[in-house]
């Protein structure tokens, strides 16, 4: 009896590990492969009400309805897009036209005050000393050099890298476009045949992770709204308090920019207390820098238990699930993973699978 069931749970985590890396293999490079006809599917899916409510309220042929709303939706991104290239394109040019006045005004005498503390600082020291720390400060400026040979090959391979991938973009952009239009035009007969090629109870169990998904799905985006509010809350009366200008909009466009997995809000407070740092001012370095500890660390504590609580998980389940994810798929583990776990639980409460006590 006790060596049927070693046997049976060999089989059993044998299972469960040959699973394990077909799902990952199946999200790490299977998604990749299909992401045009899996993009389109969710544009038709998510335009199926809206193309019922037009066909019934203009009382236009289903097909013809679905045409409509598809144009009218890429009609629409592409408006966005160009409109948001323009102004990226327009700050970015205009950004460029300020470093000069910037490098003249701000950087060229903090460089400036800083050597000459650091010539000042040298004239009492030692002679030996002094030739010390000139040979470290000459390997640092050589490393320093180095590093920005390397980085400087490294943002061409990547710009080279870019400009290659824009072809294959296009064509996935392209393909995504013309499958929407098909499976918007016959999505009840699609999924017509998809139910009919598996069992009813398979269909249904299917249905029923897709209606659970999206759900989840809608949890989250409410999840890290809240969360990117109370963020701009803090910013906001933090920014106040030590008095910056405009702390409204900085706020608002850090806690936008929070919502990013790996800059977060560290991306854009730790570069400007390092500067402010640098230009002496050393009372808002150090009032921006109780800001950044304060956003962090409420953040570190609300984020794992008001997503974990909406999808009914435990907050360490919770944030080991989005470290591994963000880790293993990137931004797309950061959401999924946390979701797949989410769904797996659910699916063992209410019975459908088994798979912990």
């Amino acid at each position: 009896m006790n060596y049927e069931k070693k046997k049976n749970f060999i089989i059993n985590s044998l299972y469960i590990a040959i699973l394990i890396v077909i799902v990952f293999f199946v999200i790490k490079y299977g998604i990749g492969l299909l992401s045009p006809f899996i993009i389109a599917f969710f544009i038709a899916y998510c335009l199926r009400k809206p193309t019922k409510w037009i066909s019934t309220k203009c009382k236009l042929p289903t097909k013809l309805a679905s045409i409509l709303m598809v144009i009218l939706f890429f009609s629409t991104i592409g408006v966005i897009i160009v409109i948001v290239s323009i102004r990226l394109g327009t700050s970015i040019a205009y950004a460029f036209t300020l470093l000069p006045n910037l490098y003249a005004t701000e950087i060229s005498p903090l460089l400036e005050n800083f050597f000459r503390a650091i010539e000042k600082m040298f004239n009492t020291l030692d002679p030996a000393l002094v030739a010390t720390i000139n040979d470290m400060f000459n390997q640092v400026i050589k490393s320093f050099g180095e590093l920005l040979s390397g980085l400087s090959v490294t943002v061409i391979q990547s710009v080279s890298s870019f400009a290659s991938s824009v072809p294959e973009l296009l064509i996935k952009v392209l393909f995504t476009i013309i499958s929407t239009f098909f499976i918007a035009i016959d999505y009840d007969q699609i999924v017509a045949f998809m139910e009919r090629q598996i069992s009813p109870k398979t269909f249904n169990l299917i249905t029923h992770i897709k209606d659970y998904i999206v759900g989840t799905l809608f949890v989250c985006i409410r999840s890290y709204a809240f969360i990117m509010f109370i963020t701009f809350i803090e910013l906001a009366i933090g920014l106040t308090v030590i008095r910056v200008e405009n702390s409204l909009v900085i706020a608002l466009m850090i806690s936008i920019f929070d919502i990013l997995p790996v800059l977060g809000t560290g991306g854009i407070m730790i570069p400007w207390i390092i500067l402010v740092a640098f230009q002496g001012n050393y009372t808002l370095a150090i009032g921006l820098l109780a800001v950044y500890m304060v956003i962090t660390i409420i953040r570190n504590i609300i984020e794992p238990k008001i997503v974990g609580q909406q999808i009914g998980l435990h907050p360490v389940v919770t944030l080991l699930s989005m470290f591994v994810g963000t880790k293993l798929f990137g931004v797309l583990g950061l959401f999924g993973l946390p979701i797949t776990l989410s769904l797996l639980k659910h699916l063992n409460d209410d019975g459908t699978i088994k798979i912990f006590k």
